[in-house]
């Protein structure tokens, strides 16, 4: 059994396809799971981030032309450098405008045991 090479990169080609969409999904998911606005904005900019690479380099793989492969560079070095921007732009506004992210239980737990128990020793 043969492969030549045009069955081994649409075979590859749809690997990065899948990985890219699967990504997308999991950032989609991301942002109906996590509790606040900021663990929601890391899931969804990291995983768009690194869908969009795989997307596009599974359309480069499909592409014969040369000026198509030199466009989708563009547009993935573009969203390599933009998205991460963004995200960290939409936090900064967040946070100036007041808004905090949710503390963890566990922390919160812990130092209303340790004050409680403050209380109880000062008694």
């Amino acid at each position: 059994m043969v492969f030549d090479l045009n069955t081994i990169l649409e075979f590859i080609s749809g690997i990065f396809l899948l990985i890219g969409c699967f990504l997308c999904i999991s950032g989609g998911v991301g942002i109906l799971r996590f509790p606040d606005f900021f663990t929601r904005m890391h899931a969804v900019g990291v995983t768009d981030t690194l869908a969009a690479g795989m997307i596009l380099v599974g359309l480069m793989l499909q592409s014969p032309d040369g000026m198509v492969v030199i466009k989708l560079i563009m547009i993935l070095l573009m969203t390599l450098f933009i998205n991460p921007t963004a995200s960290h732009a939409l936090a900064k506004a967040a946070i100036n405008n007041g808004l905090q992210p949710i503390a963890d239980n566990k922390e919160k737990n812990k130092k209303e045991s340790n004050h409680q128990e403050s209380e109880s020793s000062n008694r």
